[in-house]
């Protein structure tokens, strides 16, 4: 198995200096900015979700094509995560995020153009482009970011920018309607771009010196090396169960408190819509518990992400009372993205620096993968069985998180 990245030795390829000699303001401009960055991408890829029927009705398609216009950045970032990954650890991570916020803004630009012309493949195509822009921003944001800071404080830093996710996805269910209100759908797709604009100005000066490893390109015998690491897929898998119950519930809750329960649409999604913004505060959590009382251990985290969570899903259809289901629904949320964000610091402390970044495009790439199936999965269960066992089922993929964390093997420390 490869050394762990961080504390950095000579063998890594990194003067372990780096992130010392870095400013305070620096730090916090690297994390500020590729955080900001990350959110408008977020927002992006959520935002046709919140005035689906505006579209539907514009475009005149079903529910199954316009459900695409959303779920096609996801698709599109599993199949290119991995490879954009390759090419980070041969290239500049740096320069990367620059390169993929230009591409974000053709991206809106094309997106707008074709909604204002009633051009459905066209929309689909430009959020196809965006997806690489979206996953080549993610992998490349945790490698910057990661490098920036001392160890001691990576699981926080890399937390930090991981919770730019549920803040994008909730400024863009927020938003969303208000603006396509005002300016027409079409205009959700530019929207956001000035907050990536925004965040690439703080970004760029405060990252000067990170993204790239000195020495060598990797050789492909160390990609493969990541590929074979019996560790990196057990913490890949874990990243899979996460996103997979992240999904599930995102995606069927409302639905379960509307049909099973009665409530109206609009209280419903109020309620479920606290599980992802709960993530902002358990995403930093996670990585800050993790670095400070567990000294930089990873292990402990997952424990009680998995273990907080499968009670609360197993028993979540037995609950009737309105304020009890809100409670379990914010707990859940915040059990369930404890390990979300940490996992991909994990990940990477199981490699060597220079394949760091193919490292956690791997992870990406498993993690999307749950998060793309289980809705899926999630609504023939539905169908099949009702709310009850799908649900049941989500308890035991946490009881599963639980059984494949004591077989996780926690990072060698130099």
């Amino acid at each position: 198995m490869y050394e762990r990245s961080v504390p950095l030795g000579m063998s890594s390829g990194r003067d372990t200096s780096d992130s010392d000699r870095r400013s305070t303001t620096a730090t916090v401009g690297v994390i500020l900015g590729a955080s900001l960055i990350s959110m408008g991408l977020a927002a992006f890829e959520i935002v046709p979700a919140s005035v689906t029927p505006m579209i539907r009705e514009s475009l005149q398609i079903g529910p199954s094509l316009a459900g695409l216009i959303v779920s096609i950045m996801f698709g599109i970032a599993v199949l290119t995560s991995l490879p954009a990954g390759i090419v980070l650890d041969r290239t500049n991570s740096r320069v990367a995020i620059a390169a993929a916020t230009f591409v974000l803004l053709i991206a809106g630009g094309w997106a707008w153009y074709a909604g204002v012309n009633g051009e459905y493949w066209s929309v689909i195509l430009s959020r196809a482009f965006a997806g690489v822009a979206y996953v080549v921003v993610w992998n490349a944001g945790i490698d910057v970011v990661s490098r920036g800071v001392s160890f001691s404080n990576q699981a926080t830093a890399v937390s930090v920018f991981t919770a730019s996710g549920p803040l994008g996805f909730a400024l863009g269910q927020g938003a969303g309607p208000i603006v396509a209100r005002h300016f027409g759908w079409p205009a959700i797709f530019l929207v956001f771009n000035g907050i990536t604009v925004l965040g690439l100005v703080i970004f760029w000066p405060a990252s000067t010196g990170l993204g790239r490893s000195e020495g060598a390109a990797p050789s492909l015998q160390e990609f493969r090396t990541v590929i074979q690491s019996r560790d990196v897929w057990t913490v890949g898998f874990l990243g899979f169960l996460s996103y997979s119950l992240y999904l599930f519930v995102n995606t069927w809750g409302s639905s379960y408190l509307t049909e099973e329960i009665g409530l109206t649409l609009a209280v419903s999604g109020f309620l479920v819509a606290a599980f992802p913004a709960v993530g902002v505060i358990s995403r930093i959590g996670g990585g800050f518990l993790s670095d400070r009382l567990f000294e930089s251990r990873r292990r402990p985290i997952l424990y009680g992400s998995f273990g907080l969570a499968a009670p609360l899903l197993l028993l979540f259809t037995h609950v009737r009372s309105i304020p009890v289901l809100a409670g379990v629904l914010l707990l859940s949320g915040f059990a369930i993205q404890l390990s979300l964000g940490l996992t991909f610091t994990y990940v990477r402390e199981l490699v060597d620096i220079r394949v760091a970044a193919t490292a956690v495009a791997f992870q990406t790439s498993i993690g999307l993968t749950g998060a793309f199936l289980s809705p899926i999965a999630g609504g023939v269960v539905v169908e099949k069985a009702g709310f009850g066992t799908a649900f049941f089922l989500a308890g035991v993929l946490a009881i599963v998180g639980i059984l494949v964390t004591k077989s996780a093997q926690e990072p060698t420390r130099l």
